[in-house]
C-alpha cells in the first residue's frame, strides 16, 4: 500500500493541462471490439483503470500499441472468445468496473458476452439491470451464475427493438448502444444518458460507420448495420479533474491555469463552482483561477435560503465532483446543503474531515450540511485513508490546505482516476511525496 506525504498550506502557480477524460477512454475503448480494423484512440489518460482494462482486452486477444504517450492502437482480430470462461478472466475482470462495457460489444459481435461482478468505488449499490434488461431486449438470453456472481448473455442475431432505460446509466446506455450498432433493424434507446462521455463514443461510433441519430439527446435512434470500419479518436479533457483543480486552486488560494478545457463540454460545473464563490474566468479555452486571498462566498438562493448542491443526469451536476464541492465548501463563508443522490455510501469520508476540523453535518446517507470556516480556522493534519477515487482526490484537497503535515494512506484509489497527481502537483510548488 502507497502513501502521500503532503505538508499543507503551501500556495501553488502554474499552467496544467487536464488529464484524458478517463470514463470516456473506458467506453472508447472497448468499442473496438467492434470491429476487426485498426482503431486509434489519442489522449488516453495513463491510469490504472485504463492500464487494467488495456491489460485485460490484450488477454482478449487485442493486439495493442502504444504509438507515443497517451496514444494507443487497438486491432481486435483475433478474439479468444474462450478466454471468458478462464479463471484468469474472472480475476481480471471482477477488479475493474469498466470491464462490464465488453459485454455489449462481444455480445454483438460474437453473440455471447460473459462479465464477473465488476470492482471499483466502494461507494453504494451499483446495480447493473439496465445493462442486462437493455440487452434482453435487443434479443439475448441472460443467465447468472450466483455462486460465481457471473453474469452471461448470449444471442445468434441480435434485433432492433424499443428500449426504455430504467434509468439514465452512462455505462448501460454505452453498452447497449454498442449493442445495437450491430443488431439487425431499427433501435430506439430512450432515457439514454446524454454525457459528453456518450457524445463522444457515438461520434466515434459514427466514424467507424454505424447510424445513430439523437446524439446528445436522450432518445438515440440507431440503424443497424453489418458490420464497422477502423476509425481515429481523440478523448476528451477529464471534466473532473478540471473540477478538481477549480477546487484545489480556490482551497489553496492559488493562481491556476487550467488549459484546453473544453468549455462547451463542461456544463454546470462552472455555474457550480461560481455559486461557491470562486471565481473563473474564461481565456480562450482556459480557465484561470485568481489568487482568493479574501476567500469565498457562498450565493444562497434568491429567496435567502440555503444553497443546495446536488447531482442529477446530464445536463445537471456530476456526482463525481460533489466531494470536491463538499471539501470545498469547508472553508467558504456560508453554508451549503451537499445532496449526494445515487450513491449511499459515498459521502462517509466526511469523518476524516469532521477530524480536521471541518464543521460537517452528516444528516444522513444522502445529505451533508456544511458550514464553512471562511479560512478563519485552518483544517489540521492528519493521518487517513483513501477510501474511493473521488474522496481521495478531495481528502488530499484538504490536507494540502491544512495546516502541517498529512498522511494518506491508499493512494491507489487516487491513481485509478489521476495520473501522476504528485509529480504535476510538486510542478505547481506543491510539497508531496510518494512513499
Amino acid at each position: 500500500m502507497s502513501t502521500f506525504s503532503i505538508k499543507g498550506g503551501v500556495k501553488l502557480k502554474g499552467e496544467v493541462i487536464p488529464q484524458g477524460a478517463k470514463n470516456e477512454a473506458l467506453q472508447v475503448i472497448c468499442a473496438c471490439l467492434l470491429t476487426d480494423k485498426e482503431i486509434i484512440i489519442d489522449n488516453i489518460p495513463e491510469i490504472i483503470d485504463v492500464l487494467k482494462l488495456i491489460d485485460l482486452l490484450k488477454s482478449l486477444g487485442v493486439q495493442v500499441k502504444k504509438i507515443e504517450k497517451n496514444k494507443y492502437s487497438f486491432k481486435a482480430n483475433k478474439i479468444n472468445i474462450e478466454y471468458l470462461q478462464s479463471d484468469d478472466f474472472k480475476l481480471k475482470g471482477s477488479s475493474l468496473r469498466g470491464s462490464i462495457m465488453i459485454v455489449g460489444p462481444l455480445l454483438a459481435r460474437f453473440g455471447k458476452g460473459f462479465i464477473p461482478k465488476p470492482g471499483g468505488d466502494k461507494i453504494g449499490r451499483r446495480r447493473l439491470d439496465t445493462h442486462f434488461i437493455g440487452l434482453i431486449k435487443l434479443g439475448a438470453s441472460f443467465r447468472y451464475n450466483k455462486e460465481e456472481h457471473f453474469y452471461g448473455v448470449e444471442a445468434d442475431k441480435l434485433k432492433g427493438s424499443y428500449i426504455l432505460l430504467d434509468q439514465a446509466s452512462v455505462t448501460g446506455t454505452a453498452n447497449v448502444l454498442m449493442a445495437a450498432v450491430l443488431a439487425e433493424g431499427k433501435t430506439e434507446i430512450y432515457n439514454a444518458a446524454c454525457e459528453p462521455y456518450i457524445q463522444q463514443l457515438c461520434k466515434l461510433l459514427i466514424s467507424m460507420g454505424a447510424n445513430i441519430q439523437g446524439v446528445g439527446s436522450n432518445l438515440l435512434t440507431v440503424l443497424g448495420v453489418s458490420s464497422l470500419n477502423g476509425a481515429t479518436h481523440k478523448v476528451l479533457p477529464d471534466m473532473i479533474e478540471i473540477g478538481s483543480w477549480i477546487g484545489l486552486a480556490a482551497m489553496t488560494k492559488s493562481e491556476l491555469t487550467i488549459k484546453n478545457v473544453s468549455w462547451e463540454n463542461l456544463g454546470q460545473i462552472p455555474n457550480v463552482f461560481k455559486k461557491l464563490g470562486i471565481k473563473l474566468n474564461k481565456i480562450g479555452d482556459d480557465i484561470h483561477i485568481p489568487e482568493h486571498n479574501n476567500g469565498y462566498e457562498i450565493q444562497n438562493y434568491i429567496d435567502g435560503s440555503v444553497l443546495t448542491v446536488s447531482d442529477a443526469p446530464w445536463p445537471g451536476f456530476t456526482p463525481d465532483l460533489l466531494s470536491i464541492v463538499l471539501v470545498v465548501a469547508t472553508q467558504a463563508r456560508g453554508s451549503v446543503l451537499i445532496h449526494q443522490k445515487m450513491f449511499e455510501s459515498r459521502l462517509f469520508f466526511v469523518d476524516k474531515l469532521i477530524d480536521m476540523g471541518a464543521k460537517i453535518i452528516l444528516c444522513d446517507p444522502h445529505r451533508a450540511n456544511v458550514i464553512g470556516h471562511d479560512f478563519k480556522s485552518q483544517l489540521k493534519s492528519t493521518t487517513m485513508v483513501s477510501p474511493d477515487i473521488r474522496a481521495g482526490i478531495s481528502l488530499l484537497i484538504a490536507a494540502l490546505s491544512a495546516k502541517g503535515e498529512s498522511i494518506i494512506h491508499n493512494i491507489e484509489q487516487i491513481d485509478r482516476g489521476y495520473e501522476n497527481i504528485d509529480e504535476r502537483l510538486r510542478k505547481l510548488g506543491a510539497v508531496i511525496k510518494r512513499i
